[in-house]
């Protein structure tokens, strides 16, 4: 996910949002671990999905100030 589409997102629903991407990305490890992904390459990427909705929720938070 682009960080542009990351800024669309409502604020409102950014935190559940990365909840549901952070069970994900629990998901796909526990997977990993058992089973090797046909695509490794899609933990990294779900990794950086979390920290760019991070990144757009902190920068909000400190837009409010």
């Amino acid at each position: 996910m682009k960080i542009a589409e990351v800024r669309q997102i409502p604020v409102n629903e950014l935190p559940e949002r990365i909840k549901e991407e952070k069970a994900k990305y629990q998901k796909m490890l526990l997977d990993h671990s058992i089973s090797p992904l046909a695509n490794p390459a899609q933990i990294k990427d779900a990794r950086r999905t979390i920290a760019k909705m991070m990144t757009v929720m902190r920068e909000n938070e400190l837009n409010k100030q």
